[in-house]
């Protein structure tokens, strides 16, 4: 009976312990993903595209606020030909991000100045944003934008 006792609470420690650590692991990954928001929201601002060539995953794609797909090579060049540019992207909500391991879900209300694809874009919308970890850590793999009716 002692042995049975000392193993229920050594096991009890080992995943207290792991389980602690998986939440630790979880905040400093959200943490990492909230700066590379940041970081991707101020290269498109920038129209940096080294930066972004790295943010986005070589299988990207983006569904921009008119329902097209769009992929990665698609995007980089409507930046380098201007067909897209953006004056302004303001947060109106901080981004609620989740991570599972190694993938983490961010969700935000923006509002937008500027154009996609050569088509005028202004107001808010709904944007998620998919990000995974890899060896060249976190990286962008899905966004879309989701325009917000004026209430």
């Amino acid at each position: 009976m002692k042995r049975i006792s000392s193993y229920i609470a050594v096991t009890g420690a080992l995943l207290s312990f792991a389980f602690g650590q998986a939440q630790q692991e979880s905040a400093d990954s959200k943490q990492e993903v909230e700066k590379m928001i940041e970081k991707y929201r101020a290269a498109f601002l920038r129209q940096d595209i080294p930066t972004l060539e790295k943010t986005w995953a070589d299988d990207y794609v983006f569904v921009n606020a008119f329902g097209e797909v769009l992929t990665k090579a698609q995007r980089l060049a409507n930046l380098k030909s201007g067909a897209t540019t953006l004056e302004s992207i303001n947060e109106e909500e901080k981004p609620t991000v989740r991570v599972y391991q190694n993938s983490a879900v961010a969700t935000n209300r923006v509002t937008l100045k500027g154009q996609y694809s050569g088509q005028p874009v202004s107001g808010q919308y709904r944007s998620t944003l998919v990000w995974v970890k890899g060896p060249n850590g976190w990286q962008l793999v899905a966004n879309q934008l989701t325009p917000l009716a004026a209430k």
